[in-house]
């Protein structure tokens, strides 16, 4: 899969939920593996912002980023609406503190985006596999999030409430593809008890009934309730009926848990990379969702590389007869048992090592121990047949080393290890020259990785 950016850019304009300031927001296409950033145009030096979590700077009332002095809030939305739409790279410049809130949805952005069209790269989408249970939790409020392996992006969301209207509600988004349908237009809501404190604290100035759902359950004095209304400059209610207060009705019975769902994928998104793996969250809120993105972005710092995923029960892309008939060598020197994945730019390999290959009797017999060389050997035929996949007819060319570079070995490979290589062009396939990198790991470990150059030639 391909990454994905804009077809052309577009701009949203409106009202700041936060700071009641008219902004303008331009949505923008971006470069392969540029990722989402956003520039504050109203700042001297226009400062860019790489929106990824280590930049979450609060999460009070909404996400905000910042680089120095810079920060941009409410940014929740409009990524979780790029992210649904699988766009990888996007720049957003923005006049002000904080994305426009529109209606109170991602639907705006969401719509946008399908309006101004889609625009595959060049370069291969970098998904980021859950291979194991991750969880956070915070104890003073209850709240957790979970993320399992799945082949696809899926949330679960459960909330609990303290609320005499709002029950305890459930929602799920099993396919990204649904998200337009189901999830888009749920909009941000607010209880009338937090709403004093909101005030107090030069929050939600932009706030109304256009774009958010305002939702009353304890019983306040008429005077007090006015007051409020004033404050935030919408029209007065009774006192005495209670319930939710919005110029129009719920979209869904759940449309709150929905827009929990909705915040929950935007903020996933500032892991920087596609993610495939289930999320099961109870009663997520931004501050617990920046935990887990932040657990994520350190996993992902501290891999170079992930290992790529690997189910065994899978059908290969090609099996030992179908890398025979490709490349020329043969026992005891065919290194590649499989093939499992393969684009354009990359290929991944499976060599399965047992305690009967030939070169154990000598390395060593005491303490078998797979040469170093022969692992590099290994990626090379796998980055054979990566090249020969270019030509037509590859039982007819060979490929031949020219250069071998930044050869570094980490873990010994023993019998029983499953090697898994991971090779890529590092530049355009030019005149039959190949340059890639090839890493090989077992289990989640590198245990060798190198550079090297390599000719492909027509067989005599």
């Amino acid at each position: 899969m391909k990454q994905l950016t804009l077809q052309e850019e577009f701009t949203v304009e409106g009202k700041g939920l936060h700071t009641g300031g008219y902004i303008k927001a331009t949505f923008c296409p971006a470069a392969d593996n540029h990722g989402y950033k956003i520039q504050r145009t109203d700042i001297e030096g226009q400062p860019v912002i790489d929106a990824v979590a280590e930049n979450i700077v609060s999460t009070v009332r909404g996400t905000v980023i910042g680089k120095g002095e810079a920060t941009v809030s409410t940014i929740e939305h409009a990524m979780a609406a790029l992210y649904a739409s699988g766009i990888d790279n996007c720049l957003i410049k923005v006049d002000g503190l904080e994305i426009p809130i529109l209606d109170g949805s991602a639907k705006p952005f969401f719509d946008a985006i399908k309006n101004v069209g889609i625009v595959e790269q060049v370069s291969d989408k970098d998904f980021f596999y859950v291979k194991h249970k991750v969880e956070v939790v915070d104890p003073e409020t209850g709240s957790k999030l979970m993320l399992l392996p799945d082949d696809e992006f899926s949330v679960d969301v459960k909330v609990n409430f303290d609320s005499k209207v709002l029950a305890n509600q459930y929602a799920t988004l099993d396919h990204m593809t649904d998200f337009g349908e189901e999830v888009a237009w749920a909009r941000t809501f607010v209880f009338v008890r937090e709403i004093e404190n909101l005030v107090h604290a030069g929050l939600i100035k932009g706030g109304d009934l256009d774009n958010a759902i305002v939702i009353y359950e304890y019983p306040k004095t008429q005077e007090e309730l006015d007051k409020l209304a004033d404050a935030m400059g919408v029209p007065h209610h009774d006192a005495g009926e209670f319930g939710v207060i919005s110029t129009t009705p719920l979209h869904a019975a759940n449309e709150p848990a929905r827009h929990k769902l909705m915040d929950l994928i935007g903020d996933i998104a500032l892991i920087g990379r596609p993610l495939k793996g289930r999320v099961i969250a109870t009663k997520p809120g931004h501050t617990i969702n920046a935990q887990l993105t932040k657990t994520l972005r350190t996993e992902i710092k501290r891999q170079e590389v992930q290992a790529p995923y690997y189910n065994p029960n899978m059908e290969p892309l090609m099996d030992n007869k179908a890398i025979r008939h490709a490349l020329p060598h043969r026992y005891p020197f065919l290194l590649v048992d499989k093939v499992i994945d393969k684009t354009d730019n990359y290929i991944v390999g499976v060599k399965n090592v047992t305690t009967n290959e030939p070169f154990f009797q000598g390395h060593f017999p005491q303490e078998p121990v797979m040469p170093g060389v022969l692992m590099v050997e290994a990626m090379a035929q796998t980055g054979g047949l990566l090249v020969l996949s270019t030509v037509d007819d590859p039982e007819r060319y060979s490929t031949y080393f020219m250069k071998i570079d930044n050869v570094k070995f980490r873990q010994k490979v023993v019998p029983g290890d499953t090697l898994i290589f991971h090779v890529s062009f590092m530049t355009p396939l030019r005149r039959g020259m190949a340059v890639m990198k090839g890493r090989a790991f077992v289990g989640e470990k590198v245990v060798c990785e190198c550079e090297f150059m390599a000719q492909i030639v027509k067989n005599k």
